[in-house]
């Protein structure tokens, strides 16, 4: 790699820079230099592309390592709202169709009790147009009178009760409307969350994706073993504690078949926002692991390190989901040895990793009953 393409290498870790700021409001990074300006003349241009070849190092690339981690951790905090969105989006449809429901059966059973109001009122005008009462005034019958008083008294009932049905069916009709108009407007608001948060993750990789394409082939290779790696010191230092000797649950049958389904998946791309079967994002994989299972849990990362029960690292087991950094932007699934599968990040494939290749928040367990 030439001189000038390191130049171009720093210019773009100084936009990604920015990205980072801009879409993580209060947090911010070192700027890593002046990145060359668009008016820069041509004796300097020419001063660059002159020098000789010269190998970026290994310090260099680490910070390109760096600021790609960042880049795709915002990504994952961006996808994790975007699968919020939807997911509130599913429900909000879900209620809307309820109420549409009701509500067609409400107006059908409106029309039904009017279509008895008017048999009623038509009786009445075959009687002559005078109400039951009257014609029970003019019986000369005593029998009939006695018998007529009881009709009457059933008739009153009768009358009040259709009256006081229809006004009920009237007020749900109305609550029932003012409610799915209430969903619909959430289901907007959710709309324009899921269409911002993706956005995010838009921008995001791209950047991420400009960054990467600064390097040549070899840079590349050198630059996954240099994430590799980070990893695997992390792994160390986690194992290094000797927690495996205090990890010995047994997977449930639940668990079983969960990690069974998240360990088939091994190979597919990552995927934001996938839930399969061709493709995964981290909490696609899990979710859909354990309905396969039998078992549905929430969607996002949040929301499983939110709902379900957490435990104690030390009693996990397989079949256990491990939440990852302090935002629970990241979600894998225990698999047992010290090992998790997951679907790391864009670019990436559903793969094995070590449970302790990044900070871990906590443990939680889908099926703790």
């Amino acid at each position: 790699m030439r001189t000038g393409k390191g130049s171009l290498l720093t210019a773009a870790i100084g936009v990604v820079c920015a990205i980072t700021v801009l879409a993580a409001p209060g947090t911010a990074f070192a700027d890593p230099g002046p990145s060359p300006s668009a008016s820069a003349s041509p004796s300097a241009s020419a001063s660059a592309s002159a020098s000789a070849d010269t190998p970026v190092t290994n310090a260099e690339l680490e910070a390109v390592r760096k600021k790609l981690a960042r880049l795709y951790r915002a990504a994952a905090r961006a996808t994790e709202e975007y699968n919020a969105a939807e997911e509130k989006a599913k429900k909000q449809n879900a209620e809307i169709v309820r109420l549409a429901k009701k509500i067609v059966k409400g107006e059908e059973k409106l029309e039904e009790l009017k279509k008895r109001a008017g048999a009623a009122a038509a009786a009445q005008y075959r009687g002559g147009g005078l109400p039951p009462e009257a014609h029970l005034m003019l019986s000369d019958d005593p029998q009939e009178f006695l018998e007529g008083t009881d009709r009457v008294r059933q008739g009153q009932h009768a009358a009040k009760g259709l009256l006081g049905e229809m006004t009920r069916t009237q007020e749900d009709l109305e609550r029932y409307a003012e409610d799915a108009q209430a969903r619909w407007r959430k289901l907007e608001a959710g709309r324009k969350a899921k269409a911002k948060a993706q956005k995010k993750i838009e921008k995001q990789i791209a950047a991420a994706e400009k960054l990467e394409s600064t390097l040549e082939k070899e840079e590349r290779e050198r630059l996954a073993r240099l994430e590799e790696q980070a990893a695997e010191r992390a792994q160390s230092s986690w194992l290094s504690s000797g927690i495996l000797d205090d990890i010995k649950g047994e997977a449930t049958a639940q668990g079983k078949k969960a990690v069974a389904y998240a360990t088939a998946q091994i190979g597919k791309p990552y995927k934001w926002g996938a839930e399969g079967p061709k493709a995964y994002d981290c909490s696609g994989l899990t979710s859909q692991a354990w309905l396969s299972a039998g078992r549905g849990i929430p969607r996002t990362s949040q929301e499983q390190w939110k709902q379900l029960e957490r435990v104690d690292i030390r009693q996990m087991r397989p079949g256990d989901l491990i939440i990852y950094f302090d935002d629970a932007s990241h979600v894998g699934m225990y698999v047992g040895n010290g090992t998790i599968v997951h679907a790391p990040r864009p670019g990436r494939t559903v793969t094995l990793a070590g449970a302790g290749s990044m900070p871990i928040l906590g443990v939680v367990r889908p099926d703790a009953d």
